[in-house]
């Protein structure tokens, strides 16, 4: 019997981030496989938005190599990851507060338009037939995550768990091969986690590979395949929830070895 052996589509290679004598990510290594629901999770300052930064290009790494579908992107510019097949949220949301619902996920769809100056100024039929391809597509991604009501509402009159959602959007619209979320539970009810988890599902199930920071465990440990564990910039444990869960260095560090 054969073992399928899942590609990795990201490799995070002995990756060490210094910021000035502050060592915020030490020496990380890891795999995401592709088609999987990977987590990193850790205390407050392990590092998590430090590394997903740097795998980004924000903050690019001070040593170590970032791959990503077998082609090294350390030190990648932004737009650049994007346009490669890398989307993400942010822990503090961030989308255009006074642009609608569809117009920032239109938005999204940016580093996948070709028309040219010409074609814009002019209107030409290039130009239209794209226009109404990327408003299609917002609209249906709204759809998709649940928030076609508000397609022509303001995002920052949005409900909280609205604008998490619109997040989502509008990254999945630079049509991702992998989507970073960073910490998308945060402030949500319950039932709102309930939901968020089946929506991460159903985006996995799109070929989206979805790599997340979170701090709420239930969310962790109910959608995650494998979890890394950060603590103080260094990676304590990597594994299964299960694994995971029990691993004495990820117990003391949530709390505290007298515990």
């Amino acid at each position: 019997m054969t073992v399928e052996v899942i590609p990795p589509i990201l490799r995070v290679d002995h990756v060490t981030k210094r910021f000035g004598g502050l060592v915020a990510v030490d020496d990380v290594t890891f795999d995401v496989k592709k088609g999987e629901i990977f987590a990193l999770i850790g205390p407050n300052g392990a590092g998590k938005t430090t590394l997903f930064n740097g795998i980004t290009g924000i903050f690019p790494p001070t040593t170590g190599r970032v791959i990503f579908q077998d082609r090294e992107i350390t030190g990648a510019k932004p737009h650049q990851v994007a346009t490669l097949g890398i989307a993400r949220t942010f822990q503090n949301i961030r989308l255009f507060e006074y642009m609608s619902a569809l117009d920032n996920v239109r938005l999204g769809q940016h580093c996948r338009m070709h028309a040219k100056l010409w074609d814009s100024l002019f209107k030409t039929p290039v130009e239209r037939a794209e226009e109404r391809r990327v408003s299609d597509r917002a609209i249906e991604l709204l759809q998709f995550v649940g928030i076609e009501r508000y397609t022509h509402t303001y995002a920052r009159n949005l409900p909280y768990g609205s604008q998490r959602r619109l997040e989502i959007a509008r990254a999945l619209a630079t049509n991702p091969a992998l989507l970073l979320l960073d910490e998308p539970a945060a402030g949500f009810t319950p039932q709102e986690k309930v939901e968020l988890m089946g929506l991460v599902h159903k985006i996995v199930d799109n070929g989206v590979t979805v790599f997340l920071i979170e701090h709420d465990m239930k969310v962790v440990m109910g959608v995650s395949r494998r979890i890394v564990v950060l603590d103080h910039g260094e990676k304590i444990a990597e594994g299964t929830p299960e694994q995971v869960r029990n691993d004495q260095r990820v117990i003391e560090a949530y709390l505290g070895k007298q515990h």
